[in-house]
């Protein structure tokens, strides 16, 4: 891993870098720094010195650490999702109560945003973004001394003055263009409702070119494929009428119950760990529908002909249920099988089990300083310690055990 500090200039940073880097991957219940530091048998201050003071940049370091990661996964998908941190206090850079899918409530913690490289088989981060609340930007706060109560906080923490608050879906489109600023172009992009449902979002992967299957709410309002707009006479004054489609939308629910559980397909997406008296497979499996749709927003351009662009809908109604459980929406093409649609709408699962892994396996979440830079810096190397991780595991199965 000597390339990882490659854009290093002095050879002690290196040399601390390898230090902490191994600390990350040493067995040991807590990786924050004095627990570290006893492992290894060095002063935590040398290690506290290099994480929060040193100005290297994350950037190499991640662009590095990304070739890797694409070159020892070979990516099927690229996923994006974001993980909170639980944290005590309101003083690390920030830090806010905000919702956490990881707590599965509203708590004080922070979030980050990250893209990682997926198969069934491996997985691996590629890039992070630190979420800042609105509440962290002093140009959203009131004028006066609420806002000048921001910009303490954010002095003591250090954080440049050129980051904003920016949606998370921004954050996720901001990382897909710096990745592809270093040569690299995702298969397809996958993502949970949170950035799915917002239009925006789909927009911007589709003005990049980049193929998607995200997920959607039960309620995104969508016309069937063989609506058309129709246009009304004219009258011959004014300006000539834009032809509209006669119905409202209606929603993707609405869309599946009215096709009914005969257009329902049974799918096997992969092969779990789990076998049972019904399943000596381990195979795992439900019932899929995929459905050609038109999805209805006024951010979505529409042809000359006033139609909307064609987008598949698929959607999981298991055996046993009333209705449909989980919605999808792709861009990929018309002809695409619903085995692949399926395959990678459920292929998200890989980086829950990298947010499992990074907290429990490198202490992502074991950092205990303050500065934004420290957390960026904790971050990149705990990524550096997934990636070399997986890269045994994947050449050498039977000493380290499956991805």
């Amino acid at each position: 891993m000597g390339q990882v500090f490659a854009s290093f200039a002095r050879s002690d940073q290196r040399a601390v870098g390898g230090l902490y880097l191994r600390g990350l991957m040493l067995d040991g219940r807590r990786k924050s720094m004095q627990p570290m530091a006893a492992r290894l048998g060095v002063d935590h201050q040398r290690l506290q010195q290099f994480i929060t003071d040193s100005p290297w940049d994350v950037v190499p370091v991640r662009r590095v650490l990304a070739g890797l990661a694409t070159a020892v996964v070979q990516p099927d998908a690229w996923v994006i999702d974001d993980t909170g941190h639980a944290k005590d206090g309101d003083s690390s850079a920030c830090v806010a109560r905000q919702y956490s899918g990881t707590l599965g409530k509203v708590g004080n913690c922070q979030v980050a945003v990250s893209v990682h490289a997926v198969t069934d088989a491996a997985s691996a981060p590629l890039d992070w973004r630190l979420f800042m609340p609105e509440s962290w930007d002093d140009q959203l706060v009131a004028a006066g001394e609420a806002a000048e109560a921001v910009r303490r906080r954010r002095l003591k923490c250090r954080i440049p003055e050129s980051e904003r608050h920016r949606r998370k879906w921004e954050m996720a489109l901001e990382m897909l263009d710096e990745l592809r600023q270093w040569g690299h172009q995702p298969p397809v992009v996958v993502a949970d409702a949170g950035y799915g449902d917002a239009t925006a979002f789909r927009l911007g992967l589709e003005e990049r070119g980049i193929g998607y299957v995200v997920a959607i709410k039960a309620t995104t309002s969508a016309y069937p494929a063989a609506a058309e707009p129709v246009t009304a006479p004219y009258s011959g004054r004014g300006r000539p009428p834009i032809a509209r489609y006669p119905d409202t939308p209606v929603s993707c629910k609405d869309i599946v119950m009215n096709a009914g559980r005969r257009a329902l397909r049974q799918v096997t997406w992969r092969r779990g760990t789990k076998t049972g008296p019904g399943n000596r497979t381990a195979a795992m499996r439900s019932k899929f529908t995929t459905i050609r749709i038109r999805p209805a927003s006024r951010e979505i351009d529409r042809a000359d002909d006033g139609s909307l662009p064609e987008r598949w809908l698929i959607a999981e109604w298991p055996p046993g249920k009333t209705e449909p459980t989980d919605y999808w929406t792709s861009d990929l093409p018309a002809d695409t099988p619903i085995a692949t649609l399926v395959r990678l709408a459920k292929i998200r699962w890989r980086i829950e089990h990298d947010y499992r892994e990074l907290k429990t396996g490198v202490g992502l979440d074991h950092f205990e300083g303050r500065s934004w830079t420290g957390w960026h810096h904790h971050a990149t190397l705990a990524t550096a310690a997934h990636i070399f991780l997986t890269r045994l595991r994947l050449t050498r199965p039977k000493e380290h055990g499956q991805a």
